[in-house]
């Protein structure tokens, strides 16, 4: 915490060798996307894009879920999607997964999130069933002992799920608004990108 602290009380200075930058950003933003990534300490966008302050619009979740839509629900992930999309107008959304990632653990094996009911309920909405058909690669089961092929999957139905959205479907049906599945890998910090409606990920 003390390394905090001292970055933090020192910034000030950072920001008075950019004073304009930084000025700019007050009158408002333009990010160039919604980065919707998993809460997960060692995965840091920022790090891995190069982004500066204003160019991505970040949403942080465990495991990165984004519920189906509900209509009557106060969530807080769709209303950030909302204000991206509708006041932002962000031509992109990202969502990105990682290796090692303890949410899709507890998607894999309940087990591990037993003493954590509040984990347990928010996985709930990540969109797997055990009895679901597998009528398209996304809706497959997350079963099996490849955590990096549990994850990608897990990450195309979150992409599945920003469809739900109205705001999202209507913009992405004019050609203004771009999905992407990305996936990153903690220990080399290479990018593999997904396509919705396939398998595959291929490096960026």
């Amino acid at each position: 915490m003390r390394s905090l602290i001292d970055h933090a009380r020192t910034f000030p200075a950072t920001v008075a060798e950019q004073q304009q930058e930084f000025a700019e950003l007050a009158r408002g933003q333009r990010p160039q996307a919604l980065f919707i990534a998993c809460s997960d300490s060692r995965v840091m966008p920022t790090m891995f894009t190069g982004a500066r302050p204003g160019d991505i619009f970040e949403l942080r979740t465990a495991g990165n879920i984004v519920p189906r839509y509900r209509p009557q629900a106060a969530c807080g992930v769709a209303g950030t999607l909302e204000y991206a999309v509708t006041a932002l107008r962000v031509p992109d959304i990202i969502v990105c997964g990682h290796s090692h990632c303890g949410a899709v653990q507890g998607l894999m094996r309940e087990q591990t999130v037993r003493t954590m009911p509040l984990v347990r309920r928010w996985l709930g909405w990540a969109g797997h069933r055990p009895e679901a058909v597998a009528e398209e690669p996304w809706q497959t089961r997350l079963i099996g002992e490849d955590p990096t092929e549990v994850t990608q999957c897990h990450l195309l139905t979150q992409v599945e799920h920003l469809r739900s959205y109205p705001c999202v479907a209507r913009r992405v049906a004019t050609g203004r608004l771009r999905l992407h599945a990305w996936f990153y890998t903690v220990e080399t910090g290479e990018v593999l990108v997904g396509t919705p409606g396939g398998r595959a990920f291929q490096p960026l």
